[in-house]
């Protein structure tokens, strides 16, 4: 299904079913669980698994107690939101592998940490990633590109999925872009997009274009990527977020 619907006002309520992870994480209980889901029968077009894919140099930097520049640099300010749009859907698998059979595409395999605005690392946080596919579309009557993890005792996340394609319906043409939804332990919710550079190569699509001619792009929110000698990328995008509400 095209995604052929306004992108709905930022701050907009979030769903929210009784016992969900979301009202479960808000008393400040839960239980951080490590999940993945198996990729046997994911189309050939897509790069080796996870397990496979050389570690970047992001994460070997961190591993390696290197400094990293965070993206956007932590200064205070958190990662800055967008709007949600229509087509997120409540209870996801937790799972940090969103390839699943059928689905295929330039692979992406991005990393990064979420920190507070003092830039501490921040464990157990929980981020939701949904996104279109490499035609444009968004599954919306399962779980296809759809998944939510926790970052580790290091506030790290690694989620393995593809490039997205960019999609035009009735309110106009996106540029590739990921939704994200990222919250701390009974903390504010955090909605915002994740882009691509300009120099990407997918799909025979001109990013740069995409990009100049999207309205809600907000350039602050691209991810850093690194091609591979496979064809797929690894990117890198660290989050900034509030850990009470105002």
């Amino acid at each position: 299904m095209r995604d052929d619907h306004p992108e709905s006002p930022q701050g907009a309520a979030v769903p929210r079913r009784p016992g969900s992870r979301r009202s479960f994480l808000r008393t400040g209980s839960f239980t951080v669980t490590a999940a993945a889901l198996g990729t046997a029968g994911a189309s050939a077009a897509l790069t080796a698994p996870a397990s496979a894919v050389p570690m970047t140099a992001v994460e070997s930097a961190r591993l390696a107690g290197r400094p990293i520049a965070l993206t956007p640099a932590c200064d205070g300010h958190e990662t800055p939101a967008a709007m949600e749009g229509p087509l997120f859907k409540p209870e996801s698998p937790e799972r940090t592998d969103l390839v699943t059979p059928g689905v295929t595409g330039v692979g992406l395999e991005l990393t990064g940490t979420v920190y507070d605005t003092t830039c501490r690392p921040l464990p157990g946080t929980l981020i939701e990633f949904w996104q279109c596919d490499q035609n444009g579309d968004y599954d919306t009557i399962g779980f296809s590109l759809r998944g939510h993890q926790y970052t580790n005792g290091r506030g790290a996340f690694r989620l393995r999925t593809i490039v997205p394609r960019d999609y035009t319906g009735r309110w106009g043409t996106r540029a590739p872009h990921i939704h994200t939804q990222v919250q701390t332990p009974g903390g504010p919710v955090l909605i915002t997009q994740l882009y691509f550079p300009d120099d990407t190569r997918a799909y025979g699509r001109d990013f740069a274009r995409l990009n100049a001619s999207d309205g809600l792009i907000n350039r602050a929110c691209t991810i850093a990527l690194t091609r591979t000698t496979e064809g797929s990328y690894n990117g890198a995008f660290d989050f900034v977020v509030k850990t009470t509400a105002p």
